[in-house]
């Protein structure tokens, strides 16, 4: 691996703890996503590959979204900051 290239692996990511914390799977983020999201996608962000800021921020609408989907109330919406370490 060359110098300039960047770390795509960063290991997994708070978002996936949290995600099991709320008993959330992969397909729950999709469906409660208003924009195209993937399970793949999700699946990357969870296991902690490079996302684009626009894929992180998507990431956290649809987990808050999830949550409030499953009838739960959250203090303050997650942002892309307390998903991600990178």
């Amino acid at each position: 691996m060359g110098q300039d290239e960047i770390e795509r692996n960063m290991g997994v990511q708070p978002l996936d703890g949290i995600m099991a914390e709320h008993a959330l799977g992969n397909h729950d983020l999709v469906n409660a996503c208003e924009e195209p999201i993937t399970h793949k996608a999700v699946q990357r962000a969870r296991k902690g590959r490079r996302l684009t800021k626009h894929m992180q921020r998507r990431v956290a609408e649809a987990l808050n979204r999830a949550v409030t989907l499953q009838g739960k109330t959250v203090e303050r919406a997650w942002e892309v900051s307390d998903l991600f370490t990178y």
